[in-house]
């Protein structure tokens, strides 16, 4: 096996040994990464639905209660939640959030539509037990589908909404006309009643990382091959080509040419050979005229 050949070798192992090992990690983070990317986007989608909420109450409720409390057909475009659940399926629309579900997962919700399910329960439980937690982020099956979720927990912290929700004498007749008195009550100032919950399809989070990766290995991979391509170009000059000049010279005064001369050399391991080499000749040049002298004084 020639020598090039060998170093090929060899920094190919290399190459994909250190891919093998840097790969697994390397998936690994990037795959947190695209997570961490995904939470942001729905953080910020949360931040929107809040503006959105703060903003049904404190401009378009004061409008609409008034006909929420006169007539007999409940409006909800008066209820924040109402408002967010609207505003973010036409957000969805949008290229960037076109996967992303929103809900407002509550285990007591006015609305049967918000009722949160045993997992989006959970959650809220935990919420309650950590006060100081803001958000949780994690892998769910749902719809026979794996997903990813990002969930913060929603607190009570206007006191309007204690009208509608704090007791059924309180709540107006529309409201209970049309969804009853048996949910949505007893909810407290200040306190954790559900949680802002968006899911995305497990696959989006997985492609990102897998774009990311296939990237950094399609560039690992054109390095990898600039540096065997110089490898083999400094190779071939610096040792090769030296060696085989000094081989052939070699050879050349192997059949008695003591003319040909090993050629003046940098002083580096082949210079040292080369050297070594024309030693070698003048020794045995020096041998060959004592064998010579000594059989024609016979």
């Amino acid at each position: 096996m020639k020598i090039v050949t060998k170093v090929n070798l060899i920094v190919m192992t290399a190459f994909l040994c250190g891919i093998f090992v840097s790969g697994v990690a390397l998936s690994n983070v990037l795959e947190q990464k695209a997570e961490q990317e995904v939470s942001s986007q729905a953080l910020i989608a949360m931040q929107i639905a809040n503006s959105l909420r703060q903003y049904t109450n404190d401009r378009v409720q004061p409008f609409l209660l008034p006909i929420v409390d006169s007539q007999e057909k409940f409006v909800p475009e008066a209820i924040p939640t109402f408002s967010v659940r609207e505003t973010f399926e036409i957000l969805r629309k949008n290229q960037n959030f076109s996967n992303f579900i929103y809900k407002d997962a509550a285990p007591n919700p006015t609305n049967m539509r918000d009722m949160a399910d045993e997992f989006e329960a959970d959650i809220v439980k935990k919420f309650h037990q950590q006060p100081d937690l803001t958000s949780l982020s994690g892998f769910r099956n749902l719809f026979e589908d794996k997903f990813f979720y990002t969930a913060r927990p929603f607190r009570v912290q206007e006191q309007s909404c204690l009208r509608c929700h704090s007791n059924p004498e309180e709540a107006p007749t529309s409201q209970l006309l049309t969804y009853g008195k048996e949910h949505g009550f007893g909810w407290k100032l200040n306190k954790i009643v559900a949680t802002q919950i968006v899911y995305v399809p497990a696959e989006e989070v997985f492609k990102t990382a897998q774009n990311s990766f296939y990237l950094i290995l399609g560039i690992l991979g054109i390095i990898f091959i600039a540096i065997v391509i110089l490898i083999n170009l400094l190779l071939r000059k610096m040792v090769l080509q030296r060696i085989k000049r000094i081989a052939h010279v070699a050879e050349r005064v192997s059949i008695g040419d003591m003319n040909a001369n090993f050629d003046k050399q940098d002083k580096d391991e082949i210079g040292v050979l080369a050297e070594a080499f024309n030693r070698m000749k003048y020794s045995l040049k020096i041998a060959i005229n004592i064998l010579n002298n000594n059989s024609n004084a016979r």
